[in-house]
């Protein structure tokens, strides 16, 4: 269906848009490439800037005087954000599609978590563990024993197993169904990123996602109790073979201090990795008086294997210390889809995650211009009554 309007109707709404989203957008206005002072003397209830703000290349913070300048980084891309809002204080080429590793088995465990009891016992069979990539990380699942989801749950989390991944992947169906499955649940969390084409993050042509959209996972997995105690467990004891049981220790070194890494205060957890092509990742997030924080740090072009920790500190100790001097970037609810199919009652505060596909490219639009506030809504709804007034719809 094409819809077209008359010229004059045309010019009536680029006067009204005109009219009305310049005096509402002052984030827009001011620039929001690099460092920003003067966003300091916006009001507290300012809107946020448009999500095309993080789509900008370089580096973006809006401080405040006397808020703390930015530590310096090499990673090619990174985020730091307060996990209970979702606002971004700062990020640098937040949209850089990159190699994400073992950090997208948040969005694995977000995905299927939920489908398979914890306390479910499953005897593994050779079939689920054949298609591991050469060099895979693994926990030591073995074909014949018999594991508790839970069991496989802590080998996904701690040491990053891909032989787990390959089981769970399989009780949920199959690996390419849940390759199908993770990039719809990205979609319907606004990570718009990523690619899925090996759920255990493993190097696969194609695969890719971005800073911004490991927070969004980050998040999301905070919200769940089971993915925030795994995700946060140091140690654990994992089955052998003949009834035994071994000792396994998280990989992400900021949590357990392992090979000289300091621990960091009020380290939540969350999700380190490694491929020689994505490099070291990690979504790393904290908590302090109150407030937690998520960070995304992906591929440190500076220091050794253990750069990415130093990384992730140093953003994490920032925004701690800035979160009350510095205006957000963006929002990592920004392109997150809305359902209109169900609105919920005026006060719940309750929100759909559900969007069918035919909803999808308005509801994007609206989210797109979440930061105009309401009168950027009415733009819609008066653009919207212009069409129809036109009386020019045409089918084919």
């Amino acid at each position: 269906m094409k819809i077209g309007y008359s010229f004059r109707t045309a010019a009536a709404a680029c006067a009204l848009c005109t009219s009305v989203l310049l005096p509402v957008s002052p984030a827009a206005a001011s620039g929001g490439t690099g460092t920003d002072p003067g966003a300091g003397h916006r009001s507290a209830g300012a809107p946020l800037p448009q999500p095309a703000l993080l789509q900008r290349e370089g580096t973006q913070v809006r401080l405040r005087p006397g808020a703390p300048q930015l530590p310096e980084l090499s990673a090619l891309s990174w985020l730091v954000a307060d996990a209970d809002t979702g606002e971004v204080l700062a990020a640098h080429d937040a949209h850089r599609k990159l190699a994400p590793a073992s950090t997208l088995k948040t969005l694995f465990a977000l995905t299927v978590l939920p489908t398979v009891p914890a306390n479910v016992r499953h005897t593994v069979s050779r079939r689920e563990l054949a298609g591991i990539g050469e060099g895979s990380s693994l926990v030591g699942v073995v074909p014949g024993e018999t594991y508790r989801v839970s069991d496989l749950w802590r080998g996904v989390f701690l040491n990053s197993g891909n032989d787990a991944v390959h089981v769970l992947a399989e009780l949920n169906g199959g690996w390419e169904h849940t390759a199908r499955q993770m990039q719809a649940k990205a979609r319907s969390l606004g990570a718009l990123d990523t690619h899925v084409v090996s759920p255990d993050g493993y190097d696969a042509d194609g695969q890719v996602s971005s800073a911004y959209d490991l927070a969004v996972f980050g998040r999301a997995g905070l919200r769940n109790p089971d993915f925030a105690r795994y995700c946060s467990t140091a140690h654990a004891f994992f089955p052998g073979t003949n009834g035994t049981m071994y000792q396994i220790a998280n990989t992400n070194r900021l949590l357990t201090g392992a090979k000289g890494v300091e621990p960091y205060p009020g380290l939540i957890g969350i999700k380190n990795g490694y491929t020689s092509h994505a490099g070291n990742t990690l979504i790393a997030a904290a908590r302090r008086d109150g407030r937690t924080l998520v960070v995304t740090v992906m591929n440190p072009q500076q220091g050794g294997g253990l750069q990415v920790y130093e990384e992730a500190r140093a953003l994490l100790d920032w925004g701690f210390a800035a979160a009350d001097r510095v205006d957000p970037v963006g929002s990592l609810d920004a392109l997150r889809p809305v359902s209109h199919t169900a609105r919920p009652a005026a006060g719940t505060g309750a929100r759909s995650e559900q969007t069918s596909a035919s909803d999808r490219p308005a509801t994007a639009a609206l989210a797109g211009a979440a930061g105009l506030g309401a009168a950027g809504l009415s733009i819609g709804l008066v653009l919207a009554n212009l069409r129809r007034r036109s009386n020019r719809i045409t089918r084919g």
